[in-house]
C-alpha cells in the first residue's frame, strides 16, 4: 500500500512558501508484532510548527530536511498485528478511532503505546485535536494553573477566535470572570466572540491600535492576560494589567515569521512597578491535568456550555496551504486538514 507525506525541503525565510515543502509518495512497511496501521482522517496544523521549521534550541526538536514532518492527527485503525494496547492500556481493535502524533501524512504505522483510543460519542473525532485535545488543554492549564485565575478576575485573551483563545474565554466565563475581553481580526470573528461564545467585549485589532481598543474595552484594567500573539498585544496588556496582574504566555504568533530580532515591549518596565507575573508555559508540562480537563471540559461540551468552530481544508494536498493560512489569521477556531 502506498501513502503520502509532507517533507520540509528547506528552511523558510520569513513566511513559509510552497517551495519549502514537498508531497512525497512512499510504500508502507509490513506490520510488526504490536503495531497498527492507521488511515488518518484529520491532521492538525498548529502555530508552534513554524518554530520547528527553523534550526534552534527549543522545547521540541526541529523538523529534519527531506524527512516527514509530524504533528497531531486522528485516524481509524485498519490493521492490527498481535495483541495491542494503547498508551492507557486499552486494547486496540480494527475500526477504533485513535489520536497520535504522526500527522502530515495519509497513513501511519505505530506501536500501541504511541497512540490513544478516543471516544467519539461526546464529540467528533477531530475534536480530540482541538477543544478536547492539545489546544484545549493549553487553554485550560494556561488560564487556571499558569495564570492562577480566580473568580472575579477581568481577563483579556489575544487571538480569541483561535482554537486556544476561544476556549480560554469560555472557561473564564464559566469560572466566574467579572469581564472577558478578546481580540480578533475582522467583524465576523468579533461577532462570533460576542454572539456565540459569551465574551463581554471584543476588540477588532484590524480597525485600530490594540492598546486603544483594550483601554476602551476594559477601562478599569485587567487581572489576567492570556497571550497567543506577543508584539503589540503584549505591550497593550502590560499597560492594562492591574498591580499583581498575571500573564500566561502561550504563544507569540506575531513574531514567528520575523527574519530579524525585534525589540521587546517598550513598556516592559511596568512589570517591576506593578509587580506583574509573566509566565511562559508548554502544554506538555501539564499532562497531569488531562483527566481533570477532559472530565470538566468534556462535561461542558456534552451540556452545550462550550462551543467551538473548525476551519477545514480538504485533502492532504492542501495541508501546507492550510498551515500558511493559519499563520496569516485565516482560521476561525481550530485549523484542520480533512483527508
Amino acid at each position: 500500500m502506498t501513502y503520502r507525506e509532507w517533507h520540509l525541503t528547506r528552511r523558510p525565510e520569513g513566511a513559509p512558501v510552497d517551495d519549502d515543502f514537498a508531497l512525497v509518495d512512499g510504500a508502507l512497511p509490513e506490520l510488526e508484532d504490536g503495531q497498527v496501521l492507521i488511515e488518518n482522517t484529520f491532521l492538525s496544523v498548529d502555530p508552534y510548527m513554524r518554530g520547528r521549521m527553523n534550526v534552534a534550541r527549543s522545547y521540541v526538536p526541529s523538523f529534519e530536511l527531506n524527512a516527514p514532518m509530524d504533528g497531531g492527527a486522528v485516524g481509524v485503525v485498519q490493521q492490527v498485528d498481535g495483541d495491542v494496547v494503547d498508551s492507557t492500556g486499552r486494547p486496540v481493535q480494527v475500526g477504533d478511532t485513535v489520536l497520535h502524533g504522526q500527522g502530515w501524512r495519509s497513513h501511519a504505522v505505530l506501536p500501541g503505546k504511541a497512540l490513544r483510543v478516543v471516544e467519539t460519542a461526546v464529540a467528533p473525532a477531530q475534536a480530540w485535536l482541538g477543544v478536547l485535545g492539545m489546544t484545549g488543554l493549553a487553554a485550560y492549564a494556561g488560564l487556571l494553573r499558569v495564570a492562577e485565575f480566580t473568580e472575579g478576575d477581568a481577563v483579556f485573551v489575544s487571538a480569541a477566535a483561535g482554537s486556544v483563545g476561544s476556549l480560554v474565554g469560555q472557561i473564564a466565563r464559566l469560572k466566574g470572570a467579572s469581564l472577558v475581553v478578546g481580540s480578533a481580526g475582522g467583524p465576523e470573528k468579533v461577532r462570533w466572540l460576542l454572539d456565540d461564545l459569551g465574551f463581554d467585549r471584543a476588540v477588532d485589532y484590524k480597525e485600530g491600535p490594540i492598546g486603544k481598543g483594550l483601554r476602551e474595552a476594559a477601562p478599569d484594567g485587567i487581572d489576567v492576560y492570556f497571550d497567543n500573539v506577543g508584539g503589540d498585544h503584549l505591550e497593550a496588556a502590560l499597560t492594562s494589567l492591574k498591580p499583581h496582574g498575571r500573564a500566561a504566555m502561550c504563544g507569540m504568533i506575531q513574531r514567528y515569521n520575523d527574519t530579524e530580532s525585534v525589540p521587546g515591549p517598550r513598556n516592559l518596565a511596568l512589570v517591576v512597578g506593578k509587580r506583574l507575573t509573566l509566565r511562559g508555559f508548554i502544554v506538555s508540562d501539564h499532562q497531569d491535568l488531562r483527566e481533570q480537563f477532559e472530565q470538566e471540559v468534556g462535561g461542558w461540551v456534552r451540556e452545550g456550555k462550550v462551543m467551538w468552530r473548525e476551519t477545514v481544508v480538504e485533502g492532504i494536498e492542501e495541508a501546507v496551504h492550510g498551515f500558511q493560512s493559519l499563520l496569516s489569521g485565516g482560521n476561525t477556531g481550530k485549523m484542520l486538514v480533512r483527508l
